[in-house]
Protein backbone atom coordinates (compact mmCIF):
# COMPACT_ATOMS: atom_id res chain seq x y z
CA UNK A 1 0.00 0.00 0.00
CA UNK A 2 1.08 3.31 -0.82
CA UNK A 3 3.37 5.44 2.04
CA UNK A 4 3.54 8.56 0.33
CA UNK A 5 0.79 11.30 -0.59
CA UNK A 6 0.48 13.42 -3.52
CA UNK A 7 0.49 16.95 -2.60
CA UNK A 8 -1.33 17.80 -5.37
CA UNK A 9 -4.20 14.93 -4.86
CA UNK A 10 -4.20 16.33 -1.31
CA UNK A 11 -5.03 20.02 -2.27
CA UNK A 12 -7.60 18.85 -4.77
CA UNK A 13 -9.49 16.92 -2.42
CA UNK A 14 -9.22 19.19 0.53
CA UNK A 15 -8.93 22.90 -1.04
CA UNK A 16 -8.82 24.48 2.46
CA UNK A 17 -4.99 23.27 2.85
CA UNK A 18 -3.83 25.04 0.00
CA UNK A 19 -3.13 28.27 1.78
CA UNK A 20 -1.15 26.40 4.38
CA UNK A 21 1.98 27.80 5.37
CA UNK A 22 4.82 25.64 3.65
CA UNK A 23 5.94 23.87 7.06
CA UNK A 24 2.62 22.77 8.34
CA UNK A 25 1.37 21.24 4.21
CA UNK A 26 5.03 19.79 4.65
CA UNK A 27 4.54 17.98 8.14
CA UNK A 28 1.59 16.73 7.11
CA UNK A 29 2.76 15.08 4.28
CA UNK A 30 5.54 13.64 6.12
CA UNK A 31 5.53 9.42 6.21
CA UNK A 32 4.79 9.64 9.82
CA UNK A 33 1.65 11.17 9.20
CA UNK A 34 0.50 8.78 6.61
CA UNK A 35 -1.77 5.88 8.02
CA UNK A 36 -2.98 3.10 5.57
CA UNK A 37 -4.98 -0.15 6.68
CA UNK A 38 -6.43 -2.93 5.31
CA UNK A 39 -9.91 -3.83 4.43
CA UNK A 40 -12.20 -4.64 7.58
CA UNK A 41 -9.29 -2.78 10.14
CA UNK A 42 -10.76 -0.80 12.97
CA UNK A 43 -9.74 2.56 12.46
CA UNK A 44 -11.43 3.74 16.16
CA UNK A 45 -13.61 2.11 18.67
CA UNK A 46 -15.56 2.97 21.25
CA UNK A 47 -13.90 4.76 24.81
CA UNK A 48 -10.49 5.05 22.80
CA UNK A 49 -8.55 8.51 22.44
CA UNK A 50 -9.10 10.55 19.57
CA UNK A 51 -5.51 10.88 18.27
CA UNK A 52 -6.01 14.04 15.49
CA UNK A 53 -8.19 14.43 12.82
CA UNK A 54 -8.40 11.93 9.54
CA UNK A 55 -7.98 13.26 6.19
CA UNK A 56 -8.86 10.57 3.97
CA UNK A 57 -6.98 10.00 0.24
CA UNK A 58 -8.19 6.95 -0.18
CA UNK A 59 -11.03 3.92 0.67
CA UNK A 60 -14.01 4.87 2.52
CA UNK A 61 -14.70 4.06 6.35
CA UNK A 62 -18.51 3.43 7.83
CA UNK A 63 -19.06 4.86 11.39
CA UNK A 64 -21.24 2.81 13.17
CA UNK A 65 -23.07 2.85 16.52
CA UNK A 66 -23.13 -0.69 18.31
CA UNK A 67 -25.78 -2.21 20.33
CA UNK A 68 -25.25 -4.96 23.51
CA UNK A 69 -27.26 -6.89 20.83
CA UNK A 70 -24.40 -6.66 18.54
CA UNK A 71 -26.66 -5.08 15.89
CA UNK A 72 -24.81 -2.41 13.86
CA UNK A 73 -26.36 1.28 13.20
CA UNK A 74 -25.11 2.75 10.22
CA UNK A 75 -24.47 6.17 11.02
CA UNK A 76 -22.55 7.49 8.31
CA UNK A 77 -19.78 7.22 5.79
CA UNK A 78 -16.69 8.84 4.97
CA UNK A 79 -15.28 8.97 1.64
CA UNK A 80 -11.85 10.84 0.38
CA UNK A 81 -12.22 14.71 0.20
CA UNK A 82 -14.17 14.28 3.58
CA UNK A 83 -13.93 13.66 7.20
CA UNK A 84 -15.44 12.28 10.24
CA UNK A 85 -17.59 14.68 12.07
CA UNK A 86 -17.46 12.27 15.58
CA UNK A 87 -13.94 12.93 15.28
CA UNK A 88 -14.54 16.58 15.14
CA UNK A 89 -16.43 16.24 17.88
CA UNK A 90 -14.16 14.56 20.22
CA UNK A 91 -11.58 16.59 19.36
CA UNK A 92 -13.15 19.75 20.15
CA UNK A 93 -14.79 18.44 23.14
CA UNK A 94 -11.95 16.60 24.28
CA UNK A 95 -13.88 13.31 24.69
CA UNK A 96 -13.50 9.82 23.77
CA UNK A 97 -14.91 8.57 20.68
CA UNK A 98 -18.61 6.75 20.96
CA UNK A 99 -18.59 5.10 17.90
CA UNK A 100 -16.62 2.56 15.59
CA UNK A 101 -14.81 3.35 12.80
CA UNK A 102 -14.01 -0.05 10.15
CA UNK A 103 -12.42 0.58 7.02
CA UNK A 104 -15.14 -0.64 4.10
CA UNK A 105 -11.34 -0.46 1.81
CA UNK A 106 -7.92 -0.57 1.96
CA UNK A 107 -7.54 2.90 3.29
CA UNK A 108 -4.66 5.98 3.01
CA UNK A 109 -4.94 8.98 5.42
CA UNK A 110 -3.41 11.65 6.88
CA UNK A 111 -3.49 12.12 10.40
CA UNK A 112 -3.67 15.87 11.49
CA UNK A 113 -2.40 15.72 15.29
CA UNK A 114 -4.86 17.17 17.40
CA UNK A 115 -2.83 19.85 18.67
CA UNK A 116 -2.28 21.36 15.01
CA UNK A 117 -6.14 20.71 14.70
CA UNK A 118 -6.91 23.35 17.29
CA UNK A 119 -4.23 25.52 15.97
CA UNK A 120 -5.73 25.66 12.59
CA UNK A 121 -8.95 26.41 13.87
CA UNK A 122 -7.85 29.16 15.35
CA UNK A 123 -5.38 30.67 12.76
CA UNK A 124 -6.88 29.37 8.99
CA UNK A 125 -10.32 30.82 8.42
CA UNK A 126 -10.83 27.80 5.33
CA UNK A 127 -9.80 25.09 7.22
CA UNK A 128 -12.59 26.59 10.22
CA UNK A 129 -14.59 27.05 7.21
CA UNK A 130 -14.32 23.05 6.08
CA UNK A 131 -14.58 21.81 9.42
CA UNK A 132 -17.98 23.62 10.43
CA UNK A 133 -19.22 22.92 7.03
CA UNK A 134 -18.75 19.22 7.78
CA UNK A 135 -20.38 19.75 10.84
CA UNK A 136 -23.58 21.33 8.92
CA UNK A 137 -23.99 18.25 6.74
CA UNK A 138 -23.15 15.51 8.90
CA UNK A 139 -26.38 16.76 11.20
CA UNK A 140 -28.40 17.00 8.65
CA UNK A 141 -27.57 13.35 7.79
CA UNK A 142 -28.13 12.46 10.84
CA UNK A 143 -31.51 13.95 11.54
CA UNK A 144 -32.34 12.35 8.40
CA UNK A 145 -31.54 9.22 9.74
CA UNK A 146 -33.47 9.50 12.65
CA UNK A 147 -36.95 10.46 11.39
CA UNK A 148 -36.25 7.78 8.77
CA UNK A 149 -35.73 5.21 11.55
CA UNK A 150 -38.43 6.69 14.01
CA UNK A 151 -41.25 7.42 11.16
CA UNK A 152 -40.63 5.16 7.84
CA UNK A 153 -41.86 1.67 7.54
CA UNK A 154 -38.80 -0.84 7.45
CA UNK A 155 -39.46 -1.77 3.66
CA UNK A 156 -39.72 1.59 2.44
CA UNK A 157 -36.28 2.22 3.86
CA UNK A 158 -35.07 -1.20 2.14
CA UNK A 159 -36.82 -0.31 -1.28
CA UNK A 160 -35.17 3.32 -0.86
CA UNK A 161 -31.58 1.72 -0.25
CA UNK A 162 -31.84 0.01 -3.14
CA UNK A 163 -33.09 2.19 -5.18
CA UNK A 164 -30.23 4.68 -3.97
CA UNK A 165 -27.88 1.88 -4.73
CA UNK A 166 -28.94 2.73 -8.77
CA UNK A 167 -27.82 -0.37 -9.71
CA UNK A 168 -28.88 -3.07 -11.73
CA UNK A 169 -27.33 -5.54 -9.67
CA UNK A 170 -26.73 -4.42 -5.69
CA UNK A 171 -23.70 -7.38 -5.06
CA UNK A 172 -24.50 -7.59 -0.86
CA UNK A 173 -25.79 -10.00 1.78
CA UNK A 174 -28.94 -9.76 3.44
CA UNK A 175 -26.53 -8.85 7.16
CA UNK A 176 -24.97 -5.92 4.98
CA UNK A 177 -28.46 -4.63 4.33
CA UNK A 178 -29.32 -4.84 8.21
CA UNK A 179 -26.08 -3.67 9.46
CA UNK A 180 -26.82 -0.26 7.26
CA UNK A 181 -30.72 -0.12 8.11
CA UNK A 182 -30.03 -0.98 11.81
CA UNK A 183 -32.35 -4.15 11.30
CA UNK A 184 -31.67 -7.81 12.08
CA UNK A 185 -31.08 -9.93 8.68
CA UNK A 186 -33.90 -12.29 9.60
CA UNK A 187 -36.04 -9.12 9.08
CA UNK A 188 -34.51 -8.00 6.24
CA UNK A 189 -34.63 -11.42 4.62
CA UNK A 190 -38.61 -11.83 5.01
CA UNK A 191 -38.96 -8.46 3.07
CA UNK A 192 -36.83 -9.11 0.74
CA UNK A 193 -38.74 -12.63 -0.05
CA UNK A 194 -42.04 -10.43 -0.26
CA UNK A 195 -40.26 -8.38 -3.01
CA UNK A 196 -39.34 -11.24 -5.05
CA UNK A 197 -43.05 -12.55 -4.65
CA UNK A 198 -44.29 -9.18 -5.94
CA UNK A 199 -41.45 -9.56 -8.89
CA UNK A 200 -39.67 -6.39 -7.92
CA UNK A 201 -36.35 -8.37 -6.96
CA UNK A 202 -34.78 -11.64 -7.54
CA UNK A 203 -32.67 -13.20 -4.98
CA UNK A 204 -29.35 -14.81 -5.72
CA UNK A 205 -26.26 -15.47 -3.36
CA UNK A 206 -24.93 -12.69 -1.93
CA UNK A 207 -26.56 -10.76 -4.83
CA UNK A 208 -29.87 -8.41 -5.37
CA UNK A 209 -31.03 -8.44 -8.87
CA UNK A 210 -33.60 -4.98 -9.27
CA UNK A 211 -36.26 -6.76 -11.75
CA UNK A 212 -39.02 -3.78 -11.62
CA UNK A 213 -37.08 -0.13 -10.70
CA UNK A 214 -40.30 1.71 -10.81
CA UNK A 215 -42.30 -0.79 -8.61
CA UNK A 216 -39.34 -0.23 -5.50
CA UNK A 217 -39.73 3.55 -6.13
CA UNK A 218 -43.50 2.78 -6.17
CA UNK A 219 -43.00 0.94 -2.41
CA UNK A 220 -40.29 3.81 -1.70
CA UNK A 221 -42.71 5.94 -1.63
CA UNK A 222 -40.43 8.16 -3.69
Amino acid sequence: MPTTVDRKGLLALYPSLASLPETDLADLLQPGAILTLPAGAQVFAEHQACRGFPLLVEGSIKVVKLATSGRELLLYRVVPGGSCIITSSCLLGRTDYNAIGIAEAPLTLLLLPAATFSRLLVEHPPFRDFVFHLFAGRIADLMQLVEEVAFTRLDQRLARLLVARNEAVVATTHQQIADELGSVREIVSRLLKGFAAQGLVALGREQIVVTDPAGLRKVAAL
